[in-house]
This record gives C-alpha cells, structure tokens and sequence, in this order.
C-alpha cells in the first residue's frame, strides 16, 4: 500500500497542478511570439502598400487629365 501511496500522490499532484500550468504558459508564450507579422507577411504588406501608392499617383494623373479635357466631368458622374 505504501508503494501505491509513493506513486500516487506526486502523480496527482503533477497531473492536478504542474502540467495545466506547464501548458498553461507553454501556449501563453507561443501566442506572444507569433502575435505579430512575419517577415514574409512583412515584405508582402510593403510591397502592397507600394503598389497602391502607384495606383494612387495613377489616378490623380488620370484626374487631372480629365479635368483638363472634361471640366464638368465629376458633375455628370458623381451621381
């Protein structure tokens, strides 16, 4: 009986109080380290927000085009 006592109290204790912790800040630290971006995700996000500068450049040209050639252009389209 004592042998099974041996064994069985540190087991319940392990299982009742160590590993949830364990876990616990084994997840914990995970979250924290892929909280932010990749540096994939990083380079993809850069070149997005490079490209839709283009495309803006782009329109305003394209705008002032317009109203070179077509003054009341916005009027006739806005609705």
């Amino acid at each position: 009986m004592s042998s099974f006592v041996f064994f069985f109290v540190p087991t319940v204790i392990f299982l009742g109080l160590v590993l949830p912790l364990w876990l616990v800040l084994h997840y914990a630290a995970t979250w924290r380290a892929s909280k932010g971006l990749s540096e994939e995700d990083k380079q993809t996000l850069e070149a997005t927000l490079n490209e839709l500068d283009r495309v803006e450049e782009r329109l305003q040209t394209l705008e002032t085009i317009l109203d070179a050639e077509q003054p009341d252009w916005r009027d006739r389209h806005s609705a």
